[in-house]
């Protein structure tokens, strides 16, 4: 095997806020593995605050040779000889996981989205995530996803201004919401009080209410609400998937936390043995890991998968989308167009 990788930078329509962090654009890795004929195409999205880089993601290549495994990939044998040369990084893994999955695909001609056995019929829609920012601008960004198609909008929260943002976007759309907000409240009393508010204001679901560490808060939160409580940074492998019952009603899997597809789709098998809820979302991405989480996305219950449309430079097209859906086409692998 073969592989080959070049940095990018990915830049965003909107400077992109959460609770605590906000940025401009985010660095990724995109990476190709050559085997025999075929090309498998990867992608490492490295958000900042999650530590990798990609002096880590490039020093990490190195480090590994793939030459020892052929098709049928192994992948439980690949994932565990990739954590044993070292731990954490799963954004560079992921984008290893990727693009095996897209050779696999390749060489049975089948699209990826068959190998786990998911239906396009079953198919969520997907959300359009705005960043906090002023009500001016959120006014814009929620116009755009109205004209882009997106039935659903997503709402980051943990700021001062909770209540005039999600109040801003009440002025131009009734589209149901998801709120994620990023560990941002304090305490759980008035967390519970504003899942409560949010509900009224056609909220469907919250993410990350509270600090990851404050299981008791979360788990108050989520024992007396009336919509689902999904863990977001509280769930990043498939260790972290049993944690979360209890505590939370589901948990947000992201590919460039769980390692890639194959870890991605344990988590999502635990999710659903332990009666949890599952959303698949994404970091800022290109069509690469957005066909990816999209080729999963039918197995889950709520889909955040808005990379492509949040960005100006996706280097490839992007993934076909009407009314709110991802519809995937059936080329062999990932189903990328260049």
């Amino acid at each position: 095997m073969q592989i080959s990788y070049r940095p990018y930078q990915l830049k965003l329509k909107h400077p992109f806020t959460i609770s605590g962090f906000s940025r401009t654009a985010t660095p990724l890795l995109l990476l190709e593995i050559k085997y025999q004929n075929y090309t498998g195409y990867g992608e490492a999205s490295m958000v900042p605050y999650l530590g990798e880089t990609i002096e880590t993601a490039t020093a990490f290549l190195n480090k590994i040779d793939l030459n020892s495994f052929n098709f049928p990939f192994k992948m439980d044998e690949l994932m565990a000889y990739l954590d044993d040369i070292a731990p954490g990084l799963p954004a560079i893994k992921a984008a290893i996981d990727i693009a095996l999955h897209d050779l696999s695909g390749k060489i049975l001609d089948i699209p990826c989205y068959k190998i786990y056995g998911a239906h396009l019929a079953q198919m969520p829609l997907t959300s359009y995530t705005l960043g906090i920012d002023e009500p001016a601008v959120m006014l814009q960004k929620a116009n755009e996803a109205i004209a882009l198609g997106f039935k659903i909008l997503k709402i980051k929260l943990g700021s001062n201004n909770d209540k005039l943002l999600i109040n801003t976007v009440r002025q131009v759309t009734n589209l149901p919401l998801y709120v994620d907000a990023n560990q941002g409240w304090q305490s759980k009393h008035e967390g519970l009080e504003m899942v409560n508010w949010l509900a009224s204001k056609g909220v469907v679901l919250v993410e990350q209410p509270m600090l990851k560490t404050n299981t008791e808060g979360n788990r108050y939160i989520t024992q007396h609400s009336p919509i689902p409580i999904i863990a977001d940074e509280a769930v990043q492998r498939l260790a972290d998937v049993a944690k979360a019952a209890g505590s939370y009603h589901g948990i947000n899997i992201k590919l460039m936390k769980a390692g890639g597809m194959y870890e991605a789709h344990l988590m999502l098998q635990k999710a659903r043995q332990l009666g949890l809820k599952v959303m698949i979302g994404c970091m800022s991405e290109t069509s690469i890991a957005t066909l990816a989480a999209a080729a999963l996305a039918p197995l889950c219950d709520f889909v955040d998968l808005d990379g492509p449309f949040l960005t100006t430079n996706n280097p490839y097209k992007t993934p076909f989308f009407l009314h709110g859906k991802y519809i995937l086409n059936n080329n062999a692998g990932l189903g990328l167009i260049m």
